[in-house]
């Protein structure tokens, strides 16, 4: 590799030593490759015979053949590959002479008209090239060179280069994200933007990462979720408020987590999570008109229906049929820590009794879902920002939303009694003196707006990576992540 970067420079070295700009400001593109594809594909060899535009392309250069004289070239511009045909005779000296310094990898600018080879493929002859950039080393070869997948990870750069697979999934979440703006706008909802540094981390059970700011000298905490600030803005009459947004979570990293990852958050005035349950079916539906219009996904070996309406399943009812413990038994602490110790022994009891149920429903009952399903009535233990149940006090008005094993969104009929969010806070912090650090904290700003009064609202959040990553059949969410977080290399 070393010895490659040396030649590399020496061809750079000589390119200046000829006058030749080595890095210029800017080159003026007639055309893009899919815009060549689109404009000549349906033309035969005769019809392009007579075809006299001049155009002007530009690109990487990503295979070389040559043929004494003349010469094969295929460029790469981001989105499609084009070949263009160098020749001796056609070009002038000068343009020769840099051709012959060029490598894979190199960025080209060229300039000439379109024909159909032999085997009719629509190639570029070139009468004009102009060099654009030098790259240093290599690119990987097409099969074998980029199959390491931390490597691809690490260097986008080259995988976005070499896998077309992973410019369909970005592609794919690009659309997706326009889709789901789109959906919002067109209901009447406002997007709006929220503070990223937090002086209390809020709105959802997690570790947040703590930064400082200096000439405040106070601490501050990355966004764990944006939700106690969208409230805000419903107590200030905004009715239908969204926000695509990021957060960011002090926790493990694995196939369905990153430290840092996008949300999108909505929340309406005077609805029930019913409508939320209802304006998700109809999300999906949206999505599946583009990305898969039979509306069944293959995602690591399952077919999956991803048709509306999905089934809705109690999160009580759903531990009892995997734990074979009646429901009235699951609420009683003692049964929960009992049935841990002896059928999950090597997990640690954890500290509190909604976390002895979260730890059961992640370990049992996750995995199972399959086929989408709304998971409801959440126990109020694990549901601090959820206005309790009509029918059960014990319960909340809360579903998730799970497909492929993944919880997908998040959403309640939101909690607007401020003497109750006290209450619910209190008991939280109660929990974090037992030892749950991902216990929710007293936030008395967000009490002072509740107190104002915030009439009926529902609101959810969404995952959008694991969104992507369904649609996508991405294994991983490191798969569609630009730059997804790892460790540094020594």
């Amino acid at each position: 590799m070393e010895e490659q970067f040396e030649i590399r420079l020496q061809k750079l070295q000589k390119l200046r030593d000829m006058g030749i700009e080595a890095y210029p400001y800017r080159f003026e593109k007639t055309h893009s490759f899919t815009e060549v594809k689109a404009t000549f594909e349906e033309m035969n060899g005769d019809a392009l015979a007579g075809e006299e535009r001049v155009l002007k392309l530009a690109g990487r250069i990503v295979a070389i053949r040559k043929m004494g004289k003349s010469s094969f070239l295929h460029l790469f511009d981001g989105e499609e590959k084009l070949q263009i045909y160098v020749r001796r005779d056609v070009l002038s000296e000068r343009d020769y002479e840099v051709f012959l310094l060029l490598d894979i990898g190199d960025h080209i600018g060229v300039e000439g008209t379109i024909f159909r080879t032999r085997s009719g493929e629509l190639t570029l002859l070139v009468k004009r090239l102009t060099f654009l950039a030098k790259s240093f080393h290599p690119l990987p070869e097409k099969w074998h060179g980029l199959q390491d997948k931390e490597l691809r990870f690490r260097q986008r750069y080259l995988d976005l280069i070499v896998n077309e697979t992973s410019r369909r999934t970005f592609k794919l979440r690009s659309r997706m994200m326009q889709a789901i703006r789109l959906f919002f706008y067109d209901r009447g909802y406002t997007e709006v933007e929220t503070p990223m540094m937090h002086p209390i981390p809020g709105g959802a059970s997690a570790r947040p990462f703590v930064t400082h700011h200096n000439a405040l000298d106070i601490k501050l905490y990355l966004r764990i979720a944006p939700e106690l600030y969208l409230k805000r803005l419903l107590v200030g009459g905004m009715e239908k408020v969204f926000e695509i947004n990021r957060n960011f979570r002090n926790e493990g990293i694995s196939l369905m987590h990153n430290p840092e990852f996008t949300m999108l958050e909505f929340y309406e005035l005077y609805r029930d999570y019913t409508h939320c349950v209802s304006l998700t079916e109809e999300l999906i539906e949206v999505l599946n008109g583009l990305f898969c219009k039979d509306r069944v996904i293959e995602w690591n070996g399952n077919a999956i229906d991803m048709s509306p309406p999905f089934e809705r399943r109690s999160f009580m009812d759903l531990l009892a049929e995997k734990t074979g413990l009646a429901v009235e038994r699951l609420w009683d602490g003692s049964t929960l820590s009992g049935f841990i110790k002896e059928n999950l022994p090597g997990e640690e009891l954890p500290p509190t009794f909604g976390k002895m149920l979260d730890l059961l429903f992640d370990r049992l009952v996750e995995g199972s879902l399959q086929n989408p399903t709304f998971v409801t009535d959440y126990p109020k233990a694990i549901s601090p920002l959820s206005k309790v149940s009509r029918r059960d006090d014990r319960e909340t008005e809360r579903f998730e939303l799970y497909i492929a094993g993944m919880e997908i969104a998040n959403g309640f009929s939101e909690l607007n009694d401020p003497l109750d969010q006290r209450r619910r806070f209190e008991a939280q912090l109660q929990d974090r003196e037992r030892g749950d650090d991902e216990a929710q904290w007293l936030d008395a700003d967000f009490l002072r707006a509740l107190e104002q009064g915030m009439p009926p609202a529902a609101g959810e959040g969404v995952g959008i990576d694991r969104l992507v990553m369904l649609y996508a059949g991405a294994p991983s969410i490191k798969e569609v992540i630009l730059f997804p977080l790892l460790r540094p290399k020594e």
